[in-house]
């Protein structure tokens, strides 16, 4: 099923790259609230069983059929770590990441730490939540971080990775924690994006600056923070036209964002995220380092794991990237966008 491969030829490994996960221009939609307004839940309601659900597919990648595995009294030698090692790449954990806790747990069997398949597992969770609580850093909205009101957060990505939905779903999430928020329809390119944004503002109440397809997203994002600015309001979240990273011209468009924002508030944008579709593996940790490249990045929201076994990659981000993962899709509820927690997202895909 996994096609285990012994770790002598890892180094002979590659990690394709598929240009049609890069080129998606999926349109995205609203999702429909069940009962015709948004759930008052808050994100502590949202459960590590609910987590582990989420993450299912990932888990059957990795996991399935590993009861066996660290509840049997299987030697743990070679073999077995062979096994494990197979069963991270396949959930796309990457190369780099994969030999870290392969060699980790190498060691600590040499030490006698790790003496049978239990201690195996709790020794495996420590590694890789070790990986992961770097990253794990919760975005700071308060007027104290950033010496300046409002918080600007500028949304980026490419077509298809859910940007302007997990917009929504943050405005929903600022909401809760009782922020004024203003949304800016910085995506002209597209005036379906436009129509989502505004449906977006619609279901949480919130005001959306926006202008005719085809306007200068520069133009659209300063007038939102101005406005924002007069009235009191705590938070921005601005759309951007979904890109891929090669587009130099794109690309250039969103420097022109940053200086213009500049113009109004030095640190604008307090916060530069990237939406990354958590299906599209090892071609996704490519777009957000082209991406940092170009403009800086200071965060990332991994969506969409809920509905691909490559949940993975947040591992090979953390190892390789050093970049804050804010926030994670888990499904498409409209709490289903959760702050980022290392612990309880390492105990559910082992769960």
């Amino acid at each position: 099923m996994f096609g285990f491969l012994s770790r002598k030829q890892k180094d002979n490994r590659q990690q394709p790259v598929s240009e049609a996960a890069e080129t998606s221009t999926e349109t995205e939609t609203v999702p429909a609230p069940s009962s015709g307004s948004p759930s008052n839940t808050t994100p502590a309601e949202n459960s590590s069983i609910d987590l582990s659900h989420s993450l299912e597919k990932t888990k059957r990648t990795f996991s399935d059929g590993m009861a066996d595995f660290f509840l049997g009294k299987k030697a743990i030698d070679d073999t077995l770590l062979d096994e494990l090692e197979s069963r991270l790449i396949s959930a796309d954990v990457g190369m780099d990441a994969t030999t870290t806790i392969i060699d980790e747990l190498q060691r600590n069997i040499s030490r006698k730490v790790i003496s049978d398949a239990e201690s195996l597992h709790l020794k495996l969770a420590e590694i890789m939540k070790s990986i992961l609580q770097p990253c794990e850093q919760p975005l700071d909205t308060t007027v104290e971080a950033t010496s300046s009101k409002p918080f600007v957060i500028l949304v980026v990505g490419i077509n298809g990775a859910g940007k302007t939905t997990s917009i929504g779903k943050l405005a929903h999430h600022f909401k809760q924690q009782g922020k004024s928020v203003l949304l800016a329809a910085g995506d002209t390119f597209r005036a379906a994006a436009v129509e989502q944004l505004q449906q977006w503002g619609q279901r949480n109440d919130v005001p959306v600056i926006s202008q005719g397809t085809g306007a200068d997203p520069a133009s659209v994002i300063f007038d939102a923070v101005e406005s924002a600015s007069s009235k009191n309001i705590d938070i921005v979240i601005a759309d951007t036209a979904g890109r891929l990273h090669t587009q130099d011209n794109l690309m250039d468009e969103l420097a022109k964002i940053k200086r213009v924002l500049g113009k109004l508030d030095a640190s604008a944008p307090h916060e530069t995220l990237i939406v990354m579709d958590a299906g599209f593996g090892q071609n996704a940790l490519h777009q957000v380092q082209q991406f940092n490249e170009t403009i800086g990045l200071t965060g990332l929201a991994v969506t969409k794991l809920d509905g691909t076994a490559k949940g993975g990659i947040i591992f090979s981000i953390a190892n390789t990237l050093n970049l804050p993962v804010r926030f994670i899709g888990v499904g498409e509820g409209i709490n289903d966008l959760r702050p980022f927690n290392a612990s309880e997202f390492v105990d559910a895909l082992l769960d």
